[in-house]
């Protein structure tokens, strides 16, 4: 595990340790369960679709966007022009996040029938109850931070609460997992595989895994261009590549027309194909 991901990791369990002396697993799944469901992830039949970004700040590039931006308006932008998800930050010492951007998130995002997801470092299934009781509707599970028990812990309670899972890979070993689970067929309904391009010791994106890892990518999943996808020629040149999604969000972040360009990155990607 990476630097990066080690300290991520431990400071997401302590994340856990301080919700649990607040609110109990069992108290936190009947609330889970006492939310409404949010909308289900429904990819177009035109082949390609984006998750949206929510992130305020970023190891890398610091902050996003304008302190004073009405980042609300920006959700239901990306819902406008046409993004099938909106993947909301949660972690709050480097990305400033918070459970109350996703829940936000989620309300601005159910009338418009836009699911939305919660991205973390995610290492108890206890964050995934967190997710649902939140109004998400799906969850991102980075495979490298965990061992294969954890993973499927997870994927467990994502199953049991009706949620789509991101399964984030960044190497063969990576995707070699989740073919495996794949092919167990865990009982998550809808499981996506994402390949990030960005390298974790150095925080720069190596858009050439993209290309390296594409005939590796597994065939029973849609999978998912993440990091290093900022213009509709990028969007394009992913699904030539067998990318059915792009997660892109630090360009959107820093758009003033969200809207305008999740359209133009889903024509792109969508009738140059054709």
């Amino acid at each position: 595990m990476s630097g990066l991901l080690d300290d991520m990791a431990q400071s997401s369990a302590a994340r856990v340790r301080a919700a649990q002396q607040l609110e109990s697993f069992d108290d936190l799944e009947r609330r889970a369960r006492g939310t409404p469901h949010g909308p289900p992830l429904r990819l177009s039949p035109e082949g390609f679709d984006v998750i949206a970004e929510l992130k305020l700040r970023s190891p890398a590039a610091g902050q996003l966007g304008d302190e004073s931006q009405d980042w609300p308006g920006r959700i239901a932008a990306y819902a406008r022009g046409g993004a099938a998800a909106v993947s909301v930050l949660t972690e709050p010492s480097r990305f400033d996040g918070s459970l109350e951007h996703l829940r936000q998130a989620a309300l601005i995002l159910a009338p418009l029938q836009v699911p939305a997801m919660r991205k973390d470092f995610l290492v108890d299934p206890y964050q995934v109850l967190e997710a649902r009781a939140a109004g998400a509707s799906g969850v991102l599970v980075i495979l490298r931070m965990l061992a294969r028990e954890r993973v499927c812990a997870l994927l467990d309670a994502a199953a049991d609460h009706g949620l789509f899972v991101l399964l984030e890979a960044f190497d063969e070993a990576d995707l070699e997992l989740a073919r495996q689970l794949l092919a167990a067929r865990r009982r998550v309904e809808t499981l996506l595989v994402g390949i990030n391009s960005r390298d974790l010791q150095t925080l720069k994106v190596v858009p050439e895994r993209f290309a390296a890892l594409a005939p590796r990518l597994p065939a029973a999943s849609a999978c998912v261009a993440e990091s290093g996808v900022a213009s509709p020629a990028d969007a394009h040149a992913m699904r030539r590549l067998g990318y059915r999604l792009a997660l892109i969000g630090t360009a959107l972040m820093n758009c003033d027309d969200p809207a305008a360009m999740v359209a133009e990155i889903l024509d792109a990607a969508r009738t140059r194909h054709r």
